[in-house]
């Protein structure tokens, strides 16, 4: 599956727009990673339990992403984003969404 932030991928022509496909996580912080998130932001800079618990979100909402376009017919997703919402304290939604297409290569 290519993906891409961009509306069009050098070298493919898209040869049919099938919409817009989403993927969704909602995750919670545990009590381990607020008592160490905790530790590093008193003491500055990067605080790790928390940027371990984004990526896992991120690539979780990623994947549901790709199954959802597998799943529509699509090779390729353009105009990928990511965002996030906190539902409430502590409860985080992660989205990935996009465009999904059928793309072909273009032969010069």
């Amino acid at each position: 599956m290519l993906t891409s932030t961009t509306n069009d991928i050098a070298g493919h022509r898209i040869v049919r727009h099938i919409g817009v496909v989403r993927g969704i996580t909602v995750r919670s912080r545990n009590v381990v990673s607020d008592a160490l998130g905790g530790i590093q932001s008193i003491l500055g800079g990067r605080v790790g339990a928390y940027v371990k618990l984004a990526e896992v979100s991120r690539q979780e909402a990623f994947e549901q992403l790709i199954e959802h376009a597998e799943a529509a017919g699509a090779n390729a997703v353009l105009a990928m984003r990511y965002e996030s919402n906190e539902i409430m304290p502590g409860i985080t939604e992660v989205l990935a969404y996009g465009t999904a297409v059928v793309v072909e290569e273009v032969r010069a």
